[in-house]
């Protein structure tokens, strides 16, 4: 079949244009994303109970709905929050991979399942199950140039009408999420002593405004009548003005008519005004994108950004938007780096093939089929449902170093047989092709094998893992496919013998340039195997170096510490502003706007997007909260301080002038959907369900102790159950004496003091709730409740403080729980250095003496990453495991294979030292490029173990077979991994977005494969000595007598 191949070379580019083809297709299919889809599917549950305390939401609505959904099919964990303005979450994790559609039903159904035993009230709400990932893909600001132009609550709902409906519509978009309450709204301000002394109760105005809230469907005049017209009768339908509502009549006597305006203030306004929306100053309104779960992130931002343009032509005059975070200018520029470095990568890899094969028809033909490997592989991602990413851009760089050493192998074979034969470009060919068939077959099956394990990892590490060393293992064998068809055919109709004019006098620079590189290279070469010679005589120095490689290496392999995936530079941080307990909103957007000051003066921020009453780490409201969104300016225009940790320290120091509150800065993790920083993150779990105050005493204890750890910089929780609050208790027995119902008298005060927003109204075609609540200056204190009365069941008028006692107590501002058990998160932050894999090992020594009622998880990325770090040590093995098998199989013996085998911990100890020496941890990239290293260093254990069997079946001795194979194969070796290593050279140098990963993969490549051949060349000879001598002593001896005798006889 070869021959027929290297004979009809228009054969052999058919295949590979078809190859090419399909590439080009599924290159303009391909979705592209920064990251594989690796978020689990997560489905949230939320709603609001108007009025519940964060303690009262999780016992009534939350608790009933977690025991319901607990046990949901291919459910993970389950975490839920509540906080005192009533509203809840429920956040339900699931397995990777199972289908967030069907997983949304199956929440829902069993949502349906508690609702009869909720509130009414939250009933009436209205519960929401969505499926959404818990990361923001684009933040952007809506704002107005002229604070005294629009406020934020013109902005707010400018917005709501007339951008968030179509952004929405955005293929894959979850939830645009809006910072701040301040969607329109009919405010009822009640006096509550005028309805007192009208005999009024908040009861009797909801009920008046609900007889004027109606819709009705009147019908039709004439309809199937003999009349000659029909009309169509329509009534107005609910009051959404002002003045329509103080209108209404909330009592008449008879002689006496009662109007809302008379006990209460009418106006149309926001709905809350709980929290403030700057952007640089400016009065702006904020809007996160969250996706769906398997959506793409990079054409979800393209579509929203299509839908803001074309709307921001209509905007007011005054009014622009700006983008605070990108998900998709960090994908561009990791992306870009890594394109460009495919290309750098190219063409350094064929200069270094240029001087080697000194001829430039031998160096067009690895040149033409490489980009058939790489562009073929395209086709095969789109079929697996890849994307384009950093892990299959990162598989393709890397790739450019594996596949060219097909073509260059043959290559140099076929010059090797040229040479002092006379032989013809296609006599050598045919030749060469008989003699390394089985060697760049094994090579193919090893290197692929190596890939084979990764199939069985689970989990997000397990969809890192796979990206990569599938496209990694495709490209290897398209390149293959390539070796035994397109190459040949190239090799015998390009290539000339031109070794006859090796001896004539060199002319011009290239060619003495050629004579002397090659000269210097066989001296090189006679140096080398004097120096196999020496370790073979002394086979105990090359043992020992053997010994001592292998254990360095696995120390190295255990201490070396481990993460997930490194920080890189987004330009992006965050922070949070904790405020005393108890701490008035004006207060706290008086500390906020301070913090807005001091970042300007930070050179390097280019935009500060502050929000108050909000705390997006622990997603809970409250007068005592702000957070802000800050957005750097390109790492060039940064000035003096680029480096973005180096920013972040800036603004630490800066902001530690403020000593009103806590300020907290912190960077988004480096993968989406886990959360929202990249500390370590502890669950502690209150297993006996006490108060909340002694779950936060016994985390305060813990952090303590976890402080003392050496490797933690900071340890710290955002929960906090010492907020004043007031604690109502009713005299039963006195209200039933006076006749008023216990149930009345609660929704009474709820009224007064949270509201009742069972009505609605349509206006600019959307409803907006009706907000009946006491005015502001009736809730001012606890003498509030002297202007409250209630109805008894003779309708006569009972003052409320007579029928209640006030307590002052403390609790918290939020409650959480995390797998049905009362809970809160600590978060833990490594020192300069340490990464969170050393950090968790460490922080589990502390962990595990907690006592028996109380137990910890981890969570979000910290999870992944104890679950990736358990996985890696069996897939490794695994890798190794399938290569000695596949290398059995080949050989037919199962002591041969040894010898490769023991050579592959050369290459990984370079790899841990390279790491070491940057300051890098073992990450994904390392671990995914030391999987690939394996078969780079099984491969050329193979090229000079392959040549020693053939030489030793040609009948020369063991050591001439072993010294021969290390002769012969030593400049194909070091042509192929100097063409690796030269390949990795600029994303070894590579600065952006993407340093951290590009140093991660190539600096660990690169210098493995480095000491793996300085190292690998001497000891694999002394190792193939050493195990065909046990292989013929234990297994194969009569085998090898057989071929000598044949040889004997066939020269008799």
């Amino acid at each position: 079949m070869l021959k027929k191949i290297i004979d009809r070379p228009v054969l052999a580019t058919v295949i590979s244009l078809i190859i090419v083809i399909l590439g080009v297709i599924g290159l303009n299919q391909l979705a592209v994303t920064r990251f594989p889809d690796i978020s689990p599917p997560t489905i949230t549950v939320s709603g609001s109970y108007p009025g519940g305390n964060s303690e009262t939401v999780i016992r009534s609505v939350v608790t009933p709905l977690e025991e319901q959904i607990n046990g949901v099919e291919d459910m993970e964990y389950m975490k839920s929050t509540a906080s005192n303005d009533g509203t809840f979450s429920i956040s339900i994790i699931f397995k990777q991979g199972v289908n967030a559609d069907q997983a949304a039903v199956n929440v829902q159904n069993r949502v349906q399942q508690a609702t009869p035993i909720l509130p009414q009230e939250v009933v009436r709400m209205g519960l929401t199950t969505s499926k959404q990932q818990n990361s923001m893909v684009l933040i952007f600001n809506i704002y107005t140039e002229d604070n005294k132009q629009y406020d934020e609550t013109f902005l707010q709902n400018y917005a709501n009408i007339n951008l968030i409906p179509q952004v929405k519509r955005v293929k894959g978009v979850g939830q645009a999420m809006v910072f701040g309450l301040k969607d329109y709204s009919m405010r009822i301000w009640l006096n509550p002593q005028k309805m007192s002394s009208y005999g009024l109760e908040p009861a009797d105005v909801s009920r008046a405004i609900a007889d004027h809230s109606l819709e009705s469907a009147p019908g039709k005049l004439g309809e199937e009548s003999d009349a000659a017209l029909e009309y169509v009768i329509r009534y107005k339908g609910k009051k959404n003005k002002p003045e329509q509502y103080e209108n209404i009549i909330v009592k008449n006597t008879g002689s006496q008519v009662i109007r809302l305006k008379d006990v209460a203030r009418v106006e149309f306004g926001a709905i809350s005004n709980t929290g403030d929306n700057l952007s640089n100053g400016k009065n702006a309104v904020t809007v996160a994108i969250m996706q769906t779960t398997g959506s793409n992130a990079n054409q979800i931002e393209i579509g929203v950004n299509k839908a803001l343009d074309q709307l921001s032509k209509s905007f007011p005059p005054g009014i622009k938007y700006t983008k605070v975070m990108s998900t998709k200018e960090r994908l561009d520029e990791a992306t870009g780096q890594v394109k460009s470095t495919l290309i750098e990568a190219f063409i350094l890899v064929f200069i270094v093939v240029f001087i080697f094969l000194q001829d430039f028809r031998s160096t067009i033909i690895p040149a033409v089929a490489v980009p058939v490997a790489i562009i073929g592989t395209f086709f095969f991602l789109l079929v697996l449902g890849f994307t384009i990413n950093v892990l299959t851009l990162f598989a393709l760089v890397l790739a450019i170093g594996i596949v060219v050493d097909d073509a260059i192998v043959v290559v140099e074979a076929v010059h090797s047989n040229m040479e002092g034969t006379g032989l013809s470009g296609r006599e050598a060919t045919h030749k060469a092709m008989s003699e390394i068939t089985g060697a760049v077959i094994s090579i193919t099956l090893v290197m692929s094998a190596v890939f084979i394990p990764i199939g069985f990892m689970s989990g997000s590490a397990g969809l890192f893992y796979k990206q990569f060393a599938y496209t990694l293992a495709i490209a290897i064998m398209i390149s293959a496919v390539n070796a035994l068809t397109l190459t040949p055919a190239l090799c015998a109709v390009f290539l000339k013998n031109n070794h006859s004019e090796e001896g004539k006098k060199p002319k011009g620079f290239g060619q003495r340039f050629a004579v002397a590189f090659n000269a210097g290279f066989n001296n090189m070469t006679n140096r080398y195997a004097k120096g196999v010679r020496f370790l073979i005589g002394r086979k105990w120095i090359a043992g020992g170096l053997i010994i001592a490689v292998i254990g360095v290496a696995g120390w190295l392999m255990y201490s070396t510490p481990k993460s997930f995936v490194p920080m890189e530079d987004d330009g992006f941080f965050m922070y949070t502003l904790s405020m005393p307990p108890g701490t008035a909103l004006t207060k706290t957007t008086e500390v906020s706007n301070k913090i807005n000051e001091i970042l300007k003066g930070v050179d390097a921020v280019q935009e500060n997007t502050s929000i108050t009453g909000y705390n997006l780490l622990s997603n809970s409201a409250g007068p005592a909260y702000a957070m802000g969104f800050v957005k750097l300016k390109p790492k060039k225009e940064r000035g003096g301080v680029q480096d973005i940790q180096e920013v972040v320290d800036m603004a630490n120091a800066k902001l530690g002038v403020i000593k009103e509150g806590s300020v907290m800065t912190f960077r988004m993790p480096p993968v989406e959907g886990y959360g929202m920083t990249n500390d370590a993150e502890i669950v502690l779990q209150d297993r006996m369900g006490r108060d909340p105050q002694v779950l936060k005493a016994k985390a305060d204890e813990l952090i303590g102790r976890l402080m003392q750890v050496p490797e933690v910089a900071f340890a710290y929780t955002m929960f906090r159950a010492d907020y004043p609050q007031m604690e109502l208790e009713v005299n039963e027995d006195k209200a039933k004496q006076l006749g008023v119902s216990i149930s009345n008298l609660l929704g009474t005060v709820q009224t007064y003091f949270s509201g009742d927003q069972s009505q609605n109204f349509s206006r600019f075609g959307k409803f907006y709730r009706v907000n009946i609540k006491a005015d502001g200056v009736f809730r001012m204190d606890e003498q509030a409740f002297n202007d409250i009365f209630v109805k008894n069941e003779k309708g006569d008028m009972v003052p409320v403080n007579t029928l209640i006692t006030l307590k002052k107590v403390y609790g918290p501002e939020s409650v959480q729980r995390y797998n049905l058990y009362n809970s809160l998160n600590i978060n833990v932050s490594p020192k300069h250095g340490v990464s969170n894999g050393e950090l968790m090992g460490k922080l589990e020594q502390t962990l595990s003496q907690l006592p028996s009622d109380y137990s910890y998880e981890w969570t979000g990325l910290s999870l992944e990453e104890k679950s990736a770090g358990n996985q890696t040590i069996a897939i490794f093995g695994l890798c190794l495991l399938f290569v000695y098998l596949l290398l059995a199989a080949q050989y037919e013996s199962y002591i041969l294979p040894l010898a490769v085998m023991l050579s592959i911990p050369t290459g990984i100890v370079g790899a841990f030292l390279g790491i070491k020496a940057i300051g890098l941890d073992n990450n994904i990239y390392v671990q995914v490029g030391l999987i690939m290293l394996i078969g780079l260093l099984a491969k050329n254990a193979i090229l000079i173990v392959e040549f020693a069997i053939q030489r030793r079946k040609a009948g020369l001795s063991i050591l001439d077979s072993a010294l021969e194979g290390g002769k012969a194969r030593l400049r194909p070796i070091i042509m192929t991994s100097l063409a690796f290593i030269v390949g990795m050279v600029p994303l070894m140098i590579s600065t952006g977005g993407m340093a951290s990963g590009n140093k991660s993969i190539s600096t660990s490549a690169a210098i493995g494969m480095l000491s793996g051949v300085v190292l690998g060349v001497f000891v694999i000879p002394v190792l193939y000595m050493f195990f065909q001598y046990l292989d013929e002593k234990f297994s194969t001896k009569k085998k090898f007598q057989k071929i000598e005798n044949q040889l004997t006889n066939e020269h008799i």
